[in-house]
């Protein structure tokens, strides 16, 4: 792989968004002919405007330099459009790389395959960076004996001829790693508050409704399972999410505008269940349960162990 830019996203509403892009100051012919829909123009033979600039600018039918680049011996010059006076680009370099470092939140370089010139992005602050692996490290398959045809390294068959497909369920070298998983139009029903102090009483009545008058919290006789309990903000979703119960999930403003009735409906909750998840569940609260059951045998020694 050969870099030839770097370029800088911010995080916005609607996903990433790109606000700098720098190129370095020699690129390669192959790579030249990726910005060009046509490398040789009709009727001449001879090659396009190089691209020597420090930056450039897509337009809709090929790569064009909004600034024009001199190399000259005592160092790199940009002359500005209609004339004007003509700064170094050193300096000016320095300046974007500093307002990248102060202002992107992911930083990619531009890198390209040396024969095809095959372009592409690659992380470098952390993030949605690919991790492929080979089939053995991937599915522990074992290796095949030293005089297998075109590689030892996979699995002997990939499947039938009928159906004319690879199965999911064949062992193939890929990604391994974390997966990032992407769901879209998820309904929110309601955005809770946490517990919190008022008039100097700790307030946790977030589960109820108009109604549904009781007092009681989100979280469920015995605590959501394998999570516990909800004391903080918490967000309402309609059906799943992705991942186990403590997953992090980035949540974001939807990229379409919502126009079908379903998305538009006004949400009124009634009722919000909150009985046990462990089992069939019967009461919404500890004192509905406990004005149901009666005293307990727990209950009794520990009052004969207070007094």
């Amino acid at each position: 792989m050969i870099i030839i830019g770097v370029v800088g996203y911010i995080e916005t509403p609607r996903g990433l968004r790109a606000i700098k892009t720098i190129f370095a100051e020699h690129i390669s012919d192959e790579c030249k002919r990726r910005f060009y829909k046509n490398w040789r123009p009709r009727g001449s033979g001879a090659k396009p405007p190089l691209c020597l600039g420090v930056r450039l600018v897509a337009s809709p039918r090929c790569m064009v330099m909004r600034h024009q680049v001199q190399v000259q011996e005592e160092g790199l010059h940009k002359v500005l459009p209609r004339g004007g006076r003509t700064t170094t680009a050193r300096n000016s370099l320095e300046k974007d790389f500093a307002s990248m470092k102060r202002y992107c939140h992911v930083i990619r370089v531009l890198a390209h395959t040396q024969k095809k010139a095959h372009l592409m992005e690659i992380q470098l602050n952390g993030g949605t960076i690919s991790g492929q692996d080979r089939l053995g490290p991937r599915w522990h398959t074992k290796k095949l004996p030293r005089k297998t045809h075109r590689g030892l390294r996979k699995v002997a068959c990939i499947g039938a001829w009928h159906p004319a497909r690879v199965a999911f369920s064949v062992a193939r070298a890929g990604q391994k790693g974390y997966h990032h998983r992407t769901e879209i139009n998820k309904k929110i029903y309601k955005i809770g508050q946490g517990y919190h102090t008022k008039d100097g009483k700790l307030v946790k009545n977030n589960a109820a409704t108009e109604y549904d008058l009781s007092n009681k919290s989100i979280t469920p006789l015995g605590g959501f399972v394998h999570y516990g309990e909800v004391r903080n903000d918490f967000l309402m979703l309609k059906g799943c999410t992705i991942g186990v119960k403590k997953r992090v999930l980035t949540l974001r403003k939807s990229l379409l505008v919502q126009t079908n009735r379903r998305a538009l409906e006004k949400i009124d909750l009634k009722f919000i269940d909150t009985t046990s998840k462990f089992g069939h569940g019967r009461f919404q609260t500890i004192e509905e349960k406990k004005a149901f059951m009666g005293p307990l045998k727990k209950d009794r020694l520990a009052k004969e162990e207070t007094a």
